[in-house]
């Protein structure tokens, strides 16, 4: 497999990304973490009220895991997405920047106490080091007793496989937990072919298979080669072929 990256010149301009949403998530067999995300956003959108359950930190506590690329980033964007478009308070944190969870905790009480949903993700547990495992278990704790906080949280493994303090593990468990799939390869194909036919591209049927078995197999990666198709396909005003992509995967 040939995993150099793109060209220098094609490279992706990742601030032409879409913004992650539920909407272009590439669902796959994680239909049922799809329809869960999607009925909550709902609730906010609709003002729902917090329906009654077993566990009632269902309605505001997940945890996804899954193997790199199976879209826990893009869920947890996407879920921040929606709650910036709702108005909601909207934190984000990740293993590598200490002072969002030091502001957080600053500001905790407050969302504590409110009846106004707040949404907070964090990426990467599995990556967190000693002081920020210290600082979750502190957070969870208060959003444990809070009227309107939801959590959500992503790592790459179940929780009982985490290592991370056995008071945390246990944490992680107490609302809903998810694992992510990495889509198949046919589910990949229909998904390029797609963002492709988005952009008025059409790839000769040898294409995709090639690239699946010779290039990176990553959604991220693949997309980004099919906007580096869509620019050199329209400088070099040809069709995209097998060789028009051995061609622009051609170390320079």
């Amino acid at each position: 497999m040939n995993n150099s990256p793109l060209p220098r010149q094609f490279a992706l301009d990742i601030s032409h990304a879409p913004t992650p949403s539920l909407n272009n998530f590439l669902v796959g067999d994680n239909l049922a973490l799809h329809s869960t995300l999607q009925d909550l956003v709902k609730s906010w959108e609709i003002n729902l009220p917090r329906l009654p359950s077993e566990n009632p930190l269902n309605q505001r506590w997940m945890y996804l895991w899954g193997p790199e690329g199976s879209g826990r980033t893009h869920l947890l964007s996407a879920i921040g997405s929606a709650a910036h478009g709702f108005g909601l308070e909207y934190i984000s944190l990740t293993p590598h920047e200490p002072i969002s969870w030091v502001r957080l905790e600053e500001r905790l009480p407050s969302l504590s106490s409110s009846n106004q949903p707040s949404v907070i993700t964090v990426d990467d547990v599995d990556r967190l080091d000693e002081r920020l495992v210290a600082s979750l278990f502190r957070v969870l704790n208060e959003i444990q007793g809070s009227k309107a906080i939801h959590i959500f949280m992503a790592g790459n493994g179940a929780p009982g496989t985490l290592k991370l303090r056995e008071d945390l593990r246990t944490r992680l468990g107490w609302g809903l937990i998810f694992q992510t799939h990495l889509l198949g390869d046919d589910e990949k194909i229909q998904a390029i072919q797609q963002a492709a036919e988005a952009r008025g591209l059409v790839l000769s049927p040898d294409v995709l298979p090639w690239l699946l078995n010779r290039f990176y197999r990553d959604m991220p990666n693949l997309m980004a080669l099919i906007d580096a198709l869509d620019a050199y396909s329209l400088e070099t005003k040809r069709a995209v072929t097998l060789p028009l992509v051995r061609e622009l995967l051609q170390p320079k």
